[in-house]
């Protein structure tokens, strides 16, 4: 599979939230996202939540662009050419995968709108929801 051809016909869904990435030693029942390694926990709230949550290092700031389809496990390549885009527009990610689709949030927000009018006009996505 082409993960180009794939985008294309897609949807992308930005967040009407604002997001941050908590650096914590445990989880939080408000979290879009919990990631637990070996050091750390790092928590992903929105930002209203930022003040219960436990943190020795807060990122704010993020708005969450969701892939909204279903993405194989076997697609190959989906996040790099998201991730390369986003790049060459000097755009930051964080990116979160659920078992479905997967989330990238983007840093600082007022650069996504033209980055999703050139997506829109390259044909990348076919549709972008907020």
């Amino acid at each position: 599979m082409d993960p180009t051809e794939f985008l294309q016909g897609s949807t992308v869904r930005i967040s009407e939230e604002t997001y941050a990435v908590c650096r914590t030693d445990h989880s939080h029942p408000a979290a879009f996202a919990t990631v637990e390694d070996e050091t750390e926990t790092t928590v992903v709230v929105e930002h209203d939540d930022v003040g219960s949550v436990d943190a020795s290092a807060v990122e704010s700031g993020w708005k969450r662009l969701t892939f909204e389809m279903d993405l194989p496990f076997e697609l190959v390549g989906f996040l790099a050419t998201v991730a390369t885009a986003l790049a060459e527009a000097d755009v930051s990610v964080f990116v979160l995968s659920s078992y479905t689709t997967d989330h990238v949030t983007v840093k600082p927000f007022f650069d996504i709108f033209p980055l999703m009018f050139l997506f829109l006009v390259s044909g990348t996505f076919s549709d972008i929801c907020c």
